[in-house]
């Protein structure tokens, strides 16, 4: 597939399977999805009851009925129209298992908030479909407007293993942060707000970061990761380094190392420092979101720029994905 742009396409429609438990049971079924999918009024639901888009154990659900713990749901969603999106480019590294992209911002990577064949997955699935050595899949998650390094794998084995060094490398970091023996790091350019005038660093100094990550409730998506409240038992530990690279009349453009890879890690790390990425949506001084924003919707500048990854017998892997211009920096060229 040459790299440009795919148009606007129908797709073919998908079907959202729930299994009701005890604690959804005694409710109608409007109710219920009204509650589990947040973009749609309990109006909405019953219009698409009525429309035959509803089955309950595997029959046609016409009209509102109250759930019983056990119960089958099927929403058959009709074919909807996913908007134009960047071709997904050739591939910068592919050794027959691991294949990784430098992923363009903009392009999904998973089906997920209104995409389903637009998707580095499908077209993906697309492209290999018929591969001998098998289909890459992602191993991890890049926002859709996060541009840069994404790394798919053909095994499982293959899959697990990375999926769980890219989320969780901290444990075999020193107590600065550092990168040990056998793991990853990641290196991440963003353009941030000007950083609050009490924590201003000089170029070439970085500060570290330790803001535990958890969810928080959110009127549009009913959770949402954020900077943890103090007393969430459930937040996860998090640590990021943030190295001012140039300070801009706009803003700080800076690179962040991260030592462990949790949901929005760096745009919730900068916003809880005090300067969100520049042109974020969604994330607030402080690190909590606004009521009215999505995670999915764009306007900052993210670039998964670069990754070493320990292999087998001791070997190591570096990746680079180019810079956009707006993320080039002194030394850049």
């Amino acid at each position: 597939m040459a790299e440009g742009w795919l148009p606007p396409a129908l797709n073919g429609g998908w079907i959202y399977r729930d299994r009701i438990d005890a604690s959804s049971g005694g409710v109608p079924v409007t109710v219920f999805y009204a509650s589990r999918y947040h973009h749609s009024p309990p109006a909405v639901w019953l219009r698409r009851l009525e429309a035959g888009e509803i089955e309950r154990n595997g029959r046609p659900l016409r009209q509102d009925a109250v759930l019983a713990a056990g119960d089958r749901l099927a929403w058959h969603r009709p074919p909807w129209r996913e908007g134009a999106v960047p071709a997904l480019p050739q591939p910068l590294h592919d050794d027959g298992d691991l294949l990784v992209l430098a992923k363009p911002s903009g392009l999904p990577v998973l089906p997920a908030g209104g995409w389903l064949e637009h998707t580095v997955l499908r077209l993906l699935e697309r492209r290999h479909a018929g591969d001998p050595a098998g289909l890459p899949r992602p191993v991890h998650r890049l926002g859709r407007f996060t541009s840069g390094l994404l790394v798919c794998a053909r095994r499982p084995a293959s899959r697990a293993w990375l999926s769980a060094l890219l989320r969780e490398s901290t444990g075999s970091r020193g107590g600065d942060g550092s990168a040990g023996a056998g793991s990853c790091r990641k290196l991440y350019r963003a353009l941030a707000a000007p950083l609050p005038s009490h924590l201003r660093l000089a170029p070439g100094e970085a500060v570290r970061i330790r803001t535990p990550i958890g969810r928080r409730a959110h009127p549009l998506l009913g959770r949402l990761w954020c900077a943890a409240a103090p007393d969430d038992p459930y937040a996860l530990p998090a640590l990021s380094t943030l190295t001012l690279l140039e300070s801009r009349p706009e803003g700080a453009l800076v690179e962040v190392a991260i030592a462990s890879g949790r949901p929005h890690q760096i745009r919730i790390h900068t916003a809880a420092f005090g300067a969100p990425l520049l042109g974020d949506p969604l994330y607030l001084p402080g690190g909590l979101a606004r009521d009215e924003a999505l995670p999915g919707e764009g306007g900052y500048r993210l670039h998964a720029h670069r990754l070493s990854l320990p292999l087998p017998h001791g070997r190591e892997l570096l990746l680079e994905a180019p810079l956009p211009p707006p993320l080039r920096g002194p030394g850049d060229g």
